[in-house]
């Protein structure tokens, strides 16, 4: 069966999305979220979404893309999906070409890719080329039967929990928090350069967002932790980002505004909760643990230079 690679067209989300349901269960993929990466993606990311097609079906994608809020530049992603149904059938290595052909000519000097474990993506990275680094963990929580932890009757002074839509009006401040945090986040690619539009559109009006289960710990009035929730508007809810600014760190506030979200998922009917760790991030995967969830998957970081054989 002839296997062709071409670009995505906005008929092809449904279809994608259904394959990444397949191939990485532990993300939230819907039709409306893959349209709208590609939609509203910034002209700096140079994106193009590879579909593979065998007779008329879907069976593979790649997202290649410029990290272009990287600290360093020339930094690009570029992770090939296939189908379960077609592994070890050339589909990775077709997509994988594409990927890095588009990503070298427009500049890219480096290139970054995950392998999930138990599905021969680490021996498929390794016979290209790519160089393994780090692992991220996916974790699971049974909504339908985890004890939470029951918030508090009082809460510290000065601390207030607040809903993601108190923030609806002018959510920068929010922005500001998420940028702080994440820059202490472990990882190969520190990102340091986002805007503030880029994160409105990208993290805020992402349709995967809900500003109801986001949840946000103010100290006396100043934003100190949140966790922001992203779900496919059925039965997933995942942790986009759960964070602390660094003044307010070891007071519990993370897992404050956590439990609130979880608690606020499970009343809208949500009956799984995924979230995802860099290995080397203890403490929200001690918190994480605490919170009864359990490992479901784990990835591997690869990466290579481009322009190497």
């Amino acid at each position: 069966m002839t296997l062709t690679v071409r670009d995505f067209r906005p008929s092809d989300a449904r279809a994608v999305a259904e394959l990444r349901r397949a191939a990485v269960p532990f993300l939230l993929s819907t039709p409306q979220g893959v349209a709208w990466e590609v939609a509203t993606a910034p002209a700096a990311q140079r994106l193009r979404l590879f579909l593979a097609e065998r007779e008329g079906r879907v069976v593979g994608a790649v997202r290649a893309v410029v990290v272009h809020d990287a600290a360093v530049p020339g930094q690009a992603a570029a992770t090939p999906q296939v189908h379960p149904d077609h592994r070890g059938r050339g589909v990775g290595r077709a997509l994988l070409t594409a990927a890095e052909e588009h990503l070298a000519a427009v500049g890219a000097t480096r290139l970054h890719g995950w392998a999930v474990d138990g599905t021969g993506g680490s021996a498929f990275a390794e016979r290209h080329g790519y160089r393994r680094t780090r692992q991220a963990r996916f974790l699971r929580l049974d909504l339908t039967e985890a004890a939470l932890p029951q918030l508090p009757s009082d809460l510290p002074p000065g601390v207030r929990l607040h809903p993601g839509t108190d923030f609806e009006a002018d959510p920068r401040r929010l922005f500001e928090a998420d940028t702080e945090a994440s820059a202490d986040v472990p990882g190969d690619v520190t990102i340091d350069a986002m805007a503030y539009e880029d994160w409105l559109r990208h993290t805020w009006e992402h349709p995967h967002h809900d500003p109801d289960l986001t949840s946000v710990a103010t100290v006396d009035g100043e934003i100190a932790s949140f966790a922001l929730a992203f779900t496919d508007g059925r039965t997933r809810y995942s942790s986009d980002m759960t964070g602390t600014r660094r003044a307010f760190r070891g007071r519990g506030l993370a897992r404050l505004a956590k439990t609130a979200s979880l608690h606020r998922a499970r009343d809208a009917g949500y009956t799984e909760a995924f979230t995802g760790n860099d290995a080397d991030n203890a403490p929200m995967l001690a918190l994480n643990q605490a919170f009864g969830y359990r490992p479901f998957a784990a990835e591997w970081r690869y990466v290579r230079p481009l322009g190497e054989g």
